[in-house]
């Protein structure tokens, strides 16, 4: 894909007020660690998150996506009648109908005759939403739209520490322990056609998008029946108690779940990170020496590092968040470049690469000359 008259006019965040330590989580898992021999410390040497946030218990999520999205356009000068595509890409959604894009489009006022619709694609959401409205853009369709996502991580954590505490086994505990990396917040950004600033900036200069969808089982989140869950658990004593003290009201109660194949989703995600790259550089004539900086999704320390490595970009030319915000989904790659472009990271000229990568597995690489 190119485009010769799309532009990032802004981009906002809201950061949820709840700061939970990694220590934290793990001292709720004291006596999962006890009963496998797991020394305090290993989640943060493994991922290195030192910390995260959670919004408030019950917050919802368009009110995160709304904060964002107002941010976002009070950096620049389009107004939210003038929005023609409203898009909520989070993973994380208020219900399944309608789209919580209408809750976020009725708070901004936009046009009446606006597309308002959700998209979803596991973390590359954002950055699919970004595609979307540059295509509309570049066809002549819209001048202006706006990308925006809400996502928490505190009832999926909440959850999954009950999970392991509850089945006891280091299998279990393998499956869930990426669920840990999880953060919370929400992003906005707003795509134009140019035509509302004075100056020019941050044009999408094209980008690249590849697949290995024969691995779309290593990462799963979603619903599962309380008695799925138990038919699913490692722990066969554990399995039994549960079955046991079933109602038939109870096992037709639902549960989240999130189960991680952490190994093999590095392995192929940096294979398929690789490819898309190789693409990537042909369609925009971009070698790594001509890359100033990189923008790539949050997971934590050695995604990053092994990202990096494969592709031959130097730790130098990126910018990461996931210390001190871990994983947000969706909302994860704007946030960084918000606040790389706050930090003085990112400058104008630059030229940018947003690397993102998805369960599925999908990979979408962007490049923005700042």
């Amino acid at each position: 894909m190119r485009y010769s008259k799309v532009f990032i006019d802004a981009i906002g965040y809201e950061l949820p007020p709840v700061v939970v330590s990694t220590a934290e989580l793990e001292a709720r898992l004291a006596p999962l660690y006890k009963r496998l021999y797991i020394p305090q410390g290993q989640l943060e040497a493994w991922t290195g998150i030192h910390h995260r946030r959670w919004w408030e218990a019950g917050y919802p999520l368009s009110e995160g996506a709304l904060a964002a999205a107002r941010q976002a356009l009070g950096k620049c000068d389009v107004p939210a009648e003038a929005i023609d595509v409203v898009i909520y890409a989070g993973v994380c959604r208020e219900q399944i109908e309608p789209a919580t894009a209408c809750t976020i489009a009725a708070g901004l006022g936009v046009s009446p005759g606006a597309a308002v619709y959700d998209l979803s694609n596991a973390c590359l959401g954002v950055l699919n939403g970004i595609v979307d409205i540059a295509n509309r853009i570049e066809l002549g369709q819209i001048r202006a739209g706006l990308v925006v996502s809400c996502e928490t991580a505190r009832e999926i954590n909440e959850a999954m520490i009950e999970c392991m505490l509850r089945n006891g086994d280091m299998e279990t505990f393998k499956t869930t322990l990426a669920t840990l990396t999880g953060g919370s917040g929400a992003a906005a950004v707003v795509v134009t056609d140019g035509s509302f600033a004075t100056e020019r900036r941050r044009q999408l200069i094209g980008g690249e998008t590849q697949n290995a969808s024969q691995h779309h089982a290593l990462c799963r989140w979603g619903f599962q029946s309380i008695e799925n869950a138990v038919n699913n658990l490692w722990n066969s004593e554990a399995a039994s108690r549960l079955r046991h003290g079933m109602d038939y009201g109870l096992k037709h109660c639902v549960m989240p779940f999130m189960n991680t194949d952490a190994i093999n989703v590095l392995k192929y995600g940096v294979d398929l990170g690789m490819r898309t790259w190789k693409g990537f550089g042909a369609k925009l004539g971009w070698a790594v020496d001509s890359v100033d900086r990189v923008i790539c999704h949050q997971v934590g320390s050695s995604h990053r590092d092994s990202v990096l490595k494969a592709l031959g970009i130097p730790i130098e030319k990126d910018f990461s968040t996931f210390p001190f915000l871990g994983n947000i989904g969706t909302a994860s790659l704007p946030i960084t470049a918000a606040l790389a472009e706050e930090d003085k990271f990112l400058r104008p000229g630059d030229r940018v690469g947003f690397l993102g990568i998805g369960s599925g597995l999908n990979c979408l690489m962007l490049g923005v000359q700042w």
